[in-house]
């Protein structure tokens, strides 16, 4: 469609984001070239490689800058840079907390249109057609955007990355920039569950609510997460009353969520929690209340205490599987 493509990308712990994958999946459909990737900070080989294996024909990057991007006005004078250097129709972010922390502002200042938390991307000879969910997920719209010029957040594991039919030359620009006059100083930070799987990429999501009872059986359901190799979230309930840190919330107030499994431990169902996870692919619930709403949205239920079931969960793949 001859569009001009920038893919802002996200990085954690030296690796690239699924959904910076995500994102170059959806602009091969927009455009078959002419697109490019953003990198604040270094890329490695190995991201440059993944980078090709996708079909990114060019790669921007701030190299060797000595820049705290956690701070938003950092993010925000690097991106708009980087922006307005490529000069492309379309950005696309993940709907991260970078994204939101710093897309509508980014396209307020030049004047682009914004769609937000997109989960679908289709295109036809009438145009761009962008999916995405309102009122908390319980309907969706499809947007034809009339901008020019747009900014798109796409929410991660609804759009499959697919690698390209063959790698493109994925050639190197570096930029460079002057740290910025901040009004926002960041005086320390400290990551949690740095050795985690991040909850909003996690393809396996073990999550807990009111009826864990108690933090030590955050560490049940950890253990559970560790062989399936998925990660740890809860239920608004579970963060109030202590049993966890509200990094792992998941709600309309929390993380929003779409796993290809999700397993629901002593959550009930609320329409707060559901707004943040009742579009992943499969839902598993453990409940002893036969009659909790979260079994209305589960495709498969235990009926019964977590402290019988998740042990024998864990003990059953713990063991190796014979033919």
């Amino acid at each position: 469609m001859g569009k001009k493509i920038l893919i802002i990308a996200e990085k954690r712990q030296g690796q690239l984001k699924n959904v910076t994958l995500e994102a170059l999946t959806a602009a091969r459909k927009i455009a078959s070239s002419d697109i490019t990737v953003g990198i604040i900070g270094e890329a490695n080989q190995g991201m440059i490689e993944t980078l090709r294996k996708y079909g990114t024909q060019n790669v921007c990057r701030f190299a060797g800058q000595d820049l705290n991007t956690s701070n938003p006005d950092v993010a925000f004078h690097i991106l708009l840079k980087l922006i307005e250097t490529a000069d492309p129709d379309i950005v696309l972010f993940g709907h991260s907390l970078m994204g939101k922390e710093t897309v509508p502002r980014l396209a307020s200042r030049l004047k682009m249109g914004l769609v937000s938390d997109v989960t679908k991307v289709d295109v036809n000879d009438d145009g761009i057609f962008l999916t995405r969910p309102i009122y908390s997920g319980k309907a969706y719209e499809t947007v034809k955007p009339l901008s020019k010029k747009l900014v798109v957040t796409l929410r991660p594991n609804n759009i499959r990355a697919i690698p390209a039919s063959r790698p493109a030359k994925a050639e190197i620009t570096d930029l460079s920039i002057e740290a910025p006059d901040m009004r926002i100083h960041i005086l320390r930070s400290n990551e949690r569950n740095k050795d985690t799987v991040d909850l909003t990429e996690a393809k396996i999501i073990v999550a807990g609510g009111r009826g864990v009872q108690r933090a030590e059986g955050f560490k049940l359901l950890k253990a559970l997460a560790d062989r399936l190799g998925g990660a740890v979230g809860a239920s608004r309930a579970a963060c109030d009353a202590g049993y966890c840190d509200y990094a792992l919330q998941i709600g309309q107030t929390g993380k929003v969520v779409t796993p290809d499994i999700y397993i629901a431990c002593g959550i009930s169902g609320a329409i707060q929690h559901l707004a943040g996870m009742s579009h992943s692919k499969r839902i598993i619930a453990i409940n002893k209340d036969p009659d909790a709403p979260i079994f209305d949205v589960a495709d498969y239920g235990f009926v019964g205490d977590l402290y019988d079931i998740i042990p024998k969960l864990v003990d059953k793949l713990s063991k190796p599987t014979t033919v």
